[in-house]
């Protein structure tokens, strides 16, 4: 915390709890956020460029690549990490104040994007062990089969692509 180091933080008392999935909380939030902004697999999502839309952009990745396409579980902890690496950086790195996220499902993959207007391509740089940021694109480039970004006339989309099974 700045402005705390080398200060020991009081303990809250009792013991911890890690935050779980709630399949049937997380899908009704899932749904409410669809009906506030709308579907991802069915359009494009606007969402405001602030830190807590990453919550919601991983909401709605959850909620459609688990109930929406029936895919496993692993597919949606990756796709949903990846999400909101995307996120993260269109927040922090574009100065916008509205990114669009959208979803799509073909034969054999499904193709997660972000828009924002920036022009500023995304950099993969190396990641040391003890580098406590600058991994997001790395996490991209290792968990997704391909990823990238296109550059349109007012801004770019980043997006990343995973191999799924279909049923």
């Amino acid at each position: 915390m700045a402005g705390l180091e080398g200060r020991e933080q009081p303990r809250q008392g009792g013991s911890a709890v890690a935050a779980r999935w709630t399949p049937a909380v997380e899908d009704e939030q899932a749904l409410e956020a669809i009906e506030l902004y709308g579907n991802p697999a069915e359009g494009d999502v606007g969402l405001p460029s602030l830190p807590e839309s990453a919550r919601l952009a991983r909401r709605l990745t959850q909620y459609v690549v688990l109930r929406q396409w029936g895919l496993g579980p692993q597919i949606a902890e990756h796709a949903v990490l990846l999400v909101s690496e995307l996120v993260g950086n269109a927040v922090r790195h574009t100065g916008a104040r509205v990114f669009t996220l959208r979803m799509h499902r073909r034969p054999g993959r499904i193709r997660i994007e972000v828009r924002d207007p920036s022009r500023g391509l995304p950099c993969l740089l190396p990641v040391r062990e003890l580098d406590i940021s600058g991994r997001g694109l790395f996490l991209v480039d290792k968990l997704s089969d391909r990823w990238g970004a296109d550059l349109a006339p007012r801004g770019k989309t980043t997006w990343f692509e995973m191999r799924v099974t279909d049923r």
